[in-house]
């Protein structure tokens, strides 16, 4: 049933009276009929808009996805569509719409409407800034950041000259916190503010304000990052990082408050492909970690190597307790050699770490860690089992030969966290060794600083008949005077005296006044003296020229197995 003459005078009437911009659109996608608030918004009249393209008129091309969607609603295939465009008006503004097509029924038009949405667009665009920006400093903040750097990532290309690298300087402020807690939080909000303008100054002023190139914000506290997207290599980071830290240098001057501080910095830049902003982040921390601890007030670069050797230490920190319960240390023994008759008299016994990942570690990849951590009580106290038990296995094996001592490094550590003195008495008796083929290797430093329970613990072992030796003896106090208050019975020259001696044709004659003075006054005291790091047959003949006791060093054998010594013991015997 159709509708009457007067009602459809009104339903134009109140399509051409209506606020909300309409037209209506034929099959072909033209304009059959507009009203004056469709003129209003696209600056014109309504006449003119008469069989004008509704796509031309709407930009609707620009999208590929809603030019379909719209060529849809107009052959029939879909219900309704829905998108937004921002439209260009004649006198140069331009504005945000809602643009809305919809079919019309029992007819082949589609009725548009076209909303106005610039206040709302802009209130959200208000709203954004302020959730994405940093009240303080007015600069983007941590949110903000991570976005940014996220779609770096993604996006970095070599092509329309992009790089694909990408960089950041991650920077804090040295010493903030004593600024707030003196100053008060107002004046430490001042500094802030006057940093980050600073850094936006440094970063335009040395050429990385390229339009999308580059970023800095404030990621919380007095952390801040700036961001290089398409960097040209490490030395465009540096150059800012050092433009930056000049920059901080200069005075603040804050309401009345002249404020000098600086900064620290660390420094990444690598290829963007394959790089993570976790991963980034990471290094960044770490880089500004190693920029506080070589002393502040300075920049550095992020280093593979340097990174690895960390990783590698927190790895084998975390593993190093459950590795002794596992099994994964065993002992090598290096000979001590008596340097007139050229027989073993004893071994020194080194701990190997047979680590799953790493292989074979020396003593001084773990050692180290272990007095850190305090995990050498345990390791410390299995080696000196282990080794007495061996050195009882080689007495039962050469029951006709001279016993030879076992010589066991012990740290400081094991003295204060440990009773060592039960330690040793326990394993002793456990293994039937005897106190007089123990003796127990303690560094210079260690041992003339002993005093209290160490000094005690030291002479309560003397007193069992263990012998005490003092390694690397000559590199640390050398408070000769304090020898005679000891109970040591042994002097572990350090391998540097001994190097002296291997250019034979150009000795230096210091050198052997130095070693035979030293040799003379042990021998004085009551004390043996070792001779560390001997390699060559002359540094051996010299030493025994001037006195010294024992030789230990690759002239006679690195570290070995057990089964190693057995022989040389052997070979010993042959010579008694």
């Amino acid at each position: 049933m159709g509708r009457s003459a007067s009602e459809l005078r009104d339903y134009q009437a109140a399509f051409n009276a209506a606020h909300l911009a309409m037209a209506v659109v034929d099959h072909e996608g033209l304009l059959v009929s507009a009203n004056d608030s469709l003129a209003a918004i696209l600056g014109t009249d309504a006449d003119h808009l008469h069989e004008q393209a509704a796509a031309d008129l709407l930009d609707l091309a620009a999208d590929a996805r809603s030019f379909d969607a719209y060529r849809e609603v107009l052959s029939g295939r879909r219900a309704r569509f829905r998108c937004t465009r921002r439209l260009k008006h004649p006198d140069g503004r331009s504005l945000w719409a809602e643009v809305t097509f919809t079919p019309v029924p029992d007819s082949s038009s589609v009725l548009l409407s076209v909303a106005d949405i610039s206040d709302r667009r802009e209130l959200q665009a208000r709203l954004r800034h302020l959730q994405m920006h940093d009240p303080v400093t007015r600069l983007p903040n941590r949110t903000l950041f991570f976005e940014r750097l996220a779609s770096a990532l993604e996006n970095s290309t070599y092509d329309d000259g992009g790089t694909g690298r990408i960089g950041l300087c991650y920077l804090d402020i040295d010493g903030f916190k004593a600024v707030n807690d003196t100053l008060g939080h107002r004046v430490g909000d001042r500094l802030l503010a006057a940093v980050a303008s600073r850094l936006s100054r440094c970063a335009d002023q040395y050429g990385y304000a390229r339009s999308g190139g580059h970023l800095v914000a404030r990621l919380g506290g007095d952390e801040f990052a700036l961001l290089v997207e398409d960097s040209t290599g490490t030395e465009q980071l540096a150059d800012l990082a050092q433009a930056a830290l000049v920059a901080l240098q200069q005075p603040f001057d804050l309401a009345g408050q002249r404020l000098s501080v600086s900064a620290s910095i660390g420094v990444v830049e690598r290829v963007a492909a394959g790089t993570t902003a976790t991963g980034l982040m990471q290094d960044a921390d770490t880089t500004l970690y190693w920029a506080k601890a070589d002393g502040k007030g300075r920049w550095t670069l992020f280093d593979p190597e340097r990174n690895a050797h960390r990783m590698t230490r927190q790895a084998l920190s975390s593993t190093l307790r459950p590795a002794v319960e596992r099994g994964e240390f065993r002992l090598e023994y290096q000979p001590l050699v008596d340097l007139e008759g050229g027989g073993v008299r004893g071994v020194e016994a080194l701990v190997r770490w047979e680590h799953p990942q790493f292989g074979t570690l020396a003593p001084n990849r773990f050692i180290g860690i272990a007095e850190e951590d305090g995990s050498i009580v345990q390791l410390g106290r299995w080696v000196l089992r282990t080794a007495c038990r061996q050195a009882r296995q080689w007495q039962t094996d050469h029951p006709g030969t001279p016993p030879i001592f076992v010589s066991v490094n012990v740290a400081v550590r094991q003295v204060w966290d440990s009773d060592l003195v039960a330690d040793v008495a326990e394993i002793l008796a456990e293994t039937g060794l005897a106190p007089e083929l123990l003796q127990l290797e303690l560094t210079e430093s260690a041992v003339m600083g002993s005093a209290g329970r160490p000094l005690q613990a030291l002479q309560a072992l003397s007193d069992m008949g263990v012998h005490i030796a003092i390694d690397d003896f000559g590199t640390g106090y050398s408070n000769l005077a304090y020898l005679s208050r000891l109970p040591v019975s042994v002097l572990k020259l350090d391998g540097t005296f001994v190097r002296g001696f291997q250019d034979e044709e150009h000795a230096n004659p210091a050198d052997e006044t130095i070693v035979e003075a030293l040799v003379q006054l042990a021998h004085r005291l009551g004390l043996t003296v070792t001779a560390e790091c001997v390699e060559t047959s002359g540094q051996a003949a010299r030493l025994r020229r001037i006195g010294c006791d024992t030789g230990q060093g690759w002239l006679y054998s690195r570290a070995v197995a057990p089964e190693l010594i057995d022989s040389m013991i052997a070979v010993s015997a042959l010579r008694v």
